[in-house]
């Protein structure tokens, strides 16, 4: 089955956006409602799922509580947009086909990588196996569920970056017959700045949370954890969270990737190799003054945006511009009474002023809500979504204007 057989005239420009996390809805609704009324254009964006998997709040979803359900293929139809529920099982770049469910074919003529990241479980022997990782809805209910049956035992959180911490700080707060041991090889809060990292650590002397860092895990068993040097923690439960992965579909398909399988990006975000196809949010390897771009909400969503942006324009005869952003922040939730907000400059390093406690519950709540009503909003008002920090000086790369 193509776009065409669903009904699109011949003659019509076909955008398929691959994944409808943060980034790939900021792309699908943006460039729908930029394109609404043209004929020519369809935009059709493909899911595994049709409900919207917040990730920022997976680590209450991992403790029992309960978070809103929120409809894509509702989200899309408001926006002009097509929705085809399957997984991608495949891509031809050359042909320019994407398959799902290895059942139906669907042709483009300009692609939206947006397929995200997963934990890395296949970095440590047996992390795959024995482990539970945040990667969607289900990985999350699928922990809570067993953390539920445990009338006491211990949690080893492997990682210690701010997934890590929150996920530590949720299960610790709602379970606290449990024991929850954070592994990492950095301290906690490692890339924020003095305050914050010792705002961090009361909170986690509070919860009763053990820290270990300067640790690696390099082994996970079914009742253990095995640490460089041998030494054994007991655990019975593991909570992996120590580095992302990407899916292999890209590399497989022919486009040019780098090193962990990000898609090369230029500098309006179309893959290097394959002009056709777009990548954004933590599928896409987006390079800046600074470095590359880690996969955040905060980052995702502008390079969704400013692919759609960049699309309408060259469907217009519109050269693209290069894309800037700027980090401004870093909100982090120890559990749901306290939290802490690290601002930062454009690179992502911190700067003196921070949130800690209520005002920062506040601070992140607003955050974590926002996502949602934006793609909303984008869809009757799209230039308000085209708004972010571009970072000045620390983003522009050396020969781009």
């Amino acid at each position: 089955m193509s776009a065409r057989q669903q009904g699109d005239p011949a003659g019509t420009h076909r955008v398929v956006v691959l994944g409808a996390g943060y980034a790939g809805l900021s792309a699908a609704t943006q460039l729908a409602a930029r394109v609404k009324g043209r004929a020519d254009v369809s935009v059709t964006v493909v899911n595994e799922r049709d409900h919207f998997t917040e990730r920022l709040r997976l680590p209450m979803t991992a403790t029992g509580q309960p978070t809103a359900e929120l409809d894509i293929p509702g989200l899309l139809e408001g926006a002009g947009a097509r929705f085809v529920r399957g997984r991608v099982t495949a891509l031809d770049a050359e042909e320019r086909t994407v398959r799902i469910d290895d059942a139906r074919l669907l042709s483009y003529d300009t692609l939206v990588y947006a397929l995200g990241s997963v934990a890395d479980t296949a970095a440590v022997p047996g992390a795959g196996a024995h482990a539970y990782a945040l990667d969607g809805a289900r990985d999350a209910e699928a922990l809570a569920e067993r953390l539920a049956r445990l009338a006491r035992g211990t949690v080893v959180v492997g990682g210690s970056g701010l997934t890590g911490v929150e996920v530590a700080a949720e299960i610790a707060e709602r379970h606290p017959e449990l024991d929850v041991v954070l592994l990492g090889r950095d301290e906690p809060g490692a890339s924020l700045g003095p305050r914050a990292r010792a705002h961090m650590r009361s909170a986690f002397e509070r919860l009763g949370v053990r820290v270990r860092g300067g640790v690696e895990v390099v082994k996970v068993l079914p009742d253990a954890v095995e640490l460089a040097g041998g030494e054994w923690v007991a655990a019975d439960v593991v909570v992996w969270a120590s580095g992302t992965r990407v899916a292999p579909l890209a590399a497989s398909a022919g486009l040019a990737v780098d090193e962990r399988g990000r898609v090369l990006t230029d500098a309006v975000l179309r893959s290097v190799s394959h002009p056709s196809v777009y990548a954004v949010g933590d599928a896409a390897s987006v390079r800046q003054g600074y470095g590359v771009l880690h996969g955040t909400c905060q980052s995702g969503m502008p390079t969704g945006v400013h692919a759609a942006v960049s699309i309408a324009r060259a469907l217009r005869g519109k050269r693209p511009k290069p894309f800037r952003f700027g980090h401004y922040h870093a909100p982090v939730s120890l559990g749901r009474g306290d939290a802490v907000v690290q601002f930062t400059r454009p690179d992502a390093s911190p700067r003196r002023l921070c949130l800690t406690g209520r005002v920062a519950v506040r601070y992140k709540e607003a955050v974590t809500a926002a996502p949602w009503s934006v793609f909303g909003r984008t869809a009757k008002l799209p230039a308000a979504a085209a708004f972010w920090p571009r970072g000045g000086r620390f983003t522009r790369v050396r020969g781009q204007r």
